[in-house]
């Protein structure tokens, strides 16, 4: 049975190159990074070496970049330092976050008081901003956390429109990249952004690796003690292995960038032409989204609704229902529900992601899969 992988918002399969350059350092730059002797100080120049490298290709200064285990470590280092380091009072951000993000934002208002306000969604699946900035004139100490792109829709925010307002009330901006590192070129210095994450996973690195950007005026305490790793911000020693292979996808995607954009949207026009062509009344969820992912509910009946997956997995098709974080859940996507119709819930929701090792092959195969069902 041919094996067709279309849930690359979830994760992504490494770059052979990436896989080679990590067993190169795990055979022969084992030190510690810590330690003062050669093998520490080899070590430590790997590990400074691709954190130079990710903050050329960010736009941004080295001592931005915090590593972490992964962008969820990063997002709750950043929003829980925000509330007990820098004030903060207010978290404005959506319920179409990731819940990194909204499991961290009610964790704070239950323990630390703050005050948490919830943007609602346009039709479109963004997140309506017009509010925001009348919002922020009351000059209460306010972060604003909101994703660049969508993970179970692709729906786009405008970092530029949002980050502006917030400079314009001192107001701090965080914004969860997971999706778009390794997409998308975001030059931090030229954005208006206090923090940003990322995970190597989702851009063909290493899992359990990720970066937090923290910009250089912003001044916080460790989450994880123990340690003067990573500027004193992130105690444990480093898996230099892990940086390197996430300094090594990154900088291949860069040199990708414009050929994968290009072929990916490609394959997510061809997707949508076909599923039009063989489910007359599908319907996407979102409009204009990124260029690869690909959210849509099917004309069939709420039981297929409950089975799709299984029997899409039987065939050797991966695709999801949305965030990986909730598989198995038969809850509606917490996403969707705050911007389709209530009839269209009940409907069996798929997100198809592509990638550059994908073909339209791949594409022909699900819509087989899906014909069957």
């Amino acid at each position: 049975m041919n094996r067709v992988y279309l849930d690359n918002a979830a994760t992504t399969p490494m770059r052979p190159e990436v896989i080679d350059h990590m067993v190169q350092v795990m055979q022969t730059e084992y030190g510690n990074a810590s330690s003062t002797h050669s093998f520490g100080r080899s070590a430590k120049t790997i590990l400074e070496t691709a954190r130079k490298s990710i903050a050329k290709i960010m736009g941004c200064e080295a001592r931005e970049l915090i590593f972490t285990s992964n962008a969820t470590e990063a997002t709750n280092l950043i929003l829980t330092s925000a509330v007990r380091d820098l004030g903060i009072q207010r978290i404005i951000t959506s319920r179409m976050e990731h819940h990194a993000t909204l499991y961290t934002v009610a964790k704070l208002v239950q323990e630390q008081g703050v005050e948490a306000v919830y943007l609602p969604a346009n039709a479109d699946g963004t997140v309506d901003v017009s509010g925001l900035d009348a919002l922020l004139a009351d000059g209460k100490p306010t972060l604003v956390t909101l994703m660049h792109v969508n993970n179970e829709t692709g729906a786009l925010l405008d970092i530029e429109k949002v980050g502006t307002i917030c400079r314009a009330h001192q107001a701090l901006f965080h914004c969860d990249t997971v999706q778009s590192v390794g997409k998308w070129a975001l030059p931090l210095h030229d954005l208006p952004v206090d923090f940003a994450v990322a995970s190597a996973h989702k851009f063909h690195g290493p899992k359990g690796v990720g970066f937090a950007y923290i910009a250089k005026h912003v001044v916080i305490k460790p989450l994880i003690v123990g340690g003067e790793q990573e500027k004193g911000l992130r105690a444990g020693t480093e898996a230099v292995h892990q940086i390197a292979g996430m300094a090594k996808a990154l900088e291949l995607d860069a040199i990708d960038l414009e050929h994968d954009q290009n072929y990916i949207a490609c394959l997510k026009d061809y997707c949508w032409e076909q599923l039009q062509l063989a489910f007359p009344g599908i319907k996407t969820n979102g409009e204009h989204t990124f260029y690869n992912i690909l959210n849509v509910t099917l004309p069939m009946s709420e039981e297929k609704a409950a089975m799709i997956l299984f029997n899409l997995d039987m065939k050797g098709i991966a695709v999801s229902r949305g965030s990986a974080c909730q598989s198995g859940s038969s809850k509606p996507s917490h996403v969707l529900a705050q911007f389709v119709a209530e009839e269209d819930l009940k409907r069996p929701a798929l997100r198809i992601s592509f990638s550059r090792f994908n073909t339209k092959a791949d594409i022909d195969a699900l819509l087989d899969a899906l014909k069957g069902i």
